[in-house]
């Protein structure tokens, strides 16, 4: 009879952290929002082969324990080192046993099975600071909820259409609990009232201005956001509009990790695929690229 992997082996592999690069600097980034004097601890690649392959007679040391448990929140360090739950072999192992389910997104594929632990997982040539591909958001929404993104956060900056991430799918009292411990929160939306919304809804099939009041809304969201915050906190919540084909979804948090999302001709951005990359520490890869985007959106939107 074969083993059962431990539950942090699916974890990892079902995250893409495999390769030791992407699980370092998933670490990293997790043990900076523990706690700073923490950085620079990850384990070795001998440490994690270790941690991994349910050989442990003991739990790691407490601090790796607490960066665990920052890394995949709602498990235990108990359950993380326990052998995984035959259910979960089949079904999304990112939720925590007795939480909610997700509900099931029309055109959304059903989860598939844990891919065997033998298979290779390193691409040739290594796929730069992407940390993981999804298929649709819906299907990174149940594996980073935002919660786990946004709750800690000190930068968030994003562009998009609607941006629903933050305005539909994170509590206001969240944000601006947020904003009031001292997080700074910066979004770009698609002009409500200009010509690239009037075009991507045409070429998505709306002929109700949907897109276009959705995005009113959820301004209007935000906006009451900021009016009920602290007069001395207010600059911390920035809101503006841009009117340009719109390409990419973009959400930078803290300088270190960017959720992408490239708008394709004729799909919801719902069914978009979704790249979730984690900045490299030499300063090369996909998430300086994305920041300039962003960085060069901003400087020609208008405030609202």
């Amino acid at each position: 009879m074969v083993q059962r992997p431990i539950l942090l082996n699916v974890l990892v592999q079902q995250r893409q952290l495999a390769r030791y690069g992407m699980f370092r600097a998933a670490y990293e980034n997790a043990a900076k929002k523990v706690d700073r004097e923490l950085v620079g601890t990850a384990p070795s690649r001998a440490q994690l082969h270790r941690w991994i392959s349910g050989g442990l007679k003991r739990l790691p040391h407490t601090d790796h324990c607490r960066v665990l448990q920052r890394m995949f929140p709602g498990w235990t360090v108990d359950q993380l080192f326990a052998p995984c739950p035959d259910g979960l072999l089949l079904a999304d192992p990112t939720r925590p046993p007795g939480g909610p389910a997700s509900p099931p997104m029309r055109g959304e594929p059903a989860p598939a099975h844990v891919a065997p632990l033998d298979a290779p997982v390193t691409p040739d040539p290594p796929l730069s600071d992407v940390a993981a591909v999804f298929t649709t958001r819906a299907e990174f929404t149940c594996a980073m909820p935002p919660q786990a993104m946004f709750d800690d956060a000190q930068e968030i900056r994003a562009a998009g259409l609607s941006l629903n991430l933050l305005c539909q799918q994170y509590p206001d009292q969240r944000l601006r609990r947020l904003v009031q411990s001292g997080a700074r929160l910066e979004c770009l939306f698609l002009d409500p009232d200009g010509e690239a919304i009037r075009a991507r809804e045409r070429e998505e099939g709306y002929t109700d201005h949907f897109l276009s009041t959705l995005t009113k809304l959820n301004i209007e969201v935000l906006s009451r956001v900021r009016d009920r915050l602290p007069a001395e906190v207010r600059d911390r919540l920035s809101l503006a509009v841009y009117d340009e084909t719109i390409r990419f979804g973009i959400v930078l948090i803290d300088g270190a990790t960017c959720v992408m999302q490239p708008y394709l001709p004729q799909a919801r951005g719902v069914d978009s695929p979704t790249f979730l990359l984690r900045r490299d520490p030499t300063g090369t890869g996909l998430y300086n690229t994305f920041e300039q985007i962003y960085r060069e959106l901003s400087e020609r939107s208008r405030p609202v």
